[in-house]
Formats: structure tokens, C-alpha cells, sequence
């Protein structure tokens, strides 16, 4: 999986309630979420120890995504301190989604 952390029902709420994350909602057959790996991966490794980057297969994980109303895929959130601060549906560019982190960061 690389640098992103793995998100599953027993560590989301751990893993989302303090400081900011980029959560990736995704699936193993989605095209558009694969494109898009590559851009979590990069952000994963440019926010090391600023935020968290994860990603949750929605396949696998169909709880949270219906929690959050997850109807598209890639679905891409910014949680601040466990609360939702962003949503981007679809492929969204690196720099939009820096700058979603830095402005729930700030």
C-alpha cells in the first residue's frame, strides 16, 4: 500500500479524532481511484509527521463509507479533530487537495 495508512472499522475513529487527515475512500476496481493513488501516496510522504494521509476500501469497509453517505468513488475527506472539514468527489489535483489539508491544518 505504500505510505498511506490503512483505515478499517476497528482504528477509524482512533486514527481520525486527532489532528488533521486525508481520508481516501476507495476500491480495488475503481479506475479513477487508481489514478489517484499515486497522488495519495506522494501527499502521504509530504505530510509525514503534519498529517495523516489513509485510505479505506469501501469493498471491504462498507460501514464507515454508508456512515459518512459515501455514494461515489473516489471520494476524498479532510477531518479535522474527527470532524469533516472537505470532501472531494472524484479526481481532484495534488495541489487541491495540499491545499485542503494546509487550510484545515492553519
Amino acid at each position: 500500500m505504500g505510505n498511506a495508512l490503512t483505515l478499517t472499522t476497528s482504528n477509524f475513529d482512533s486514527e481520525i479524532k486527532d489532528g488533521v487527515t486525508l481520508v481516501d475512500f476507495w476500491a480495488e476496481w475503481c479506475g479513477p481511484c487508481k489514478m489517484l493513488t499515486p497522488t495519495i501516496e506522494q501527499l502521504a510522504t509530504d505530510y509525514t509527521g503534519k498529517a495523516k494521509v489513509a485510505k479505506i476500501n469501501i469493498d471491504n469497509e462498507g460501514e464507515i463509507a454508508e456512515r459518512f453517505g459515501v455514494s461515489s468513488i473516489p471520494t476524498l475527506v479532510v477531518f479535522k479533530n474527527g470532524t469533516e472539514a472537505k470532501r472531494f468527489v472524484g479526481v481532484t489535483s495534488k495541489a487541491v487537495l495540499a491545499q485542503a489539508i494546509d487550510a484545515a491544518a492553519g
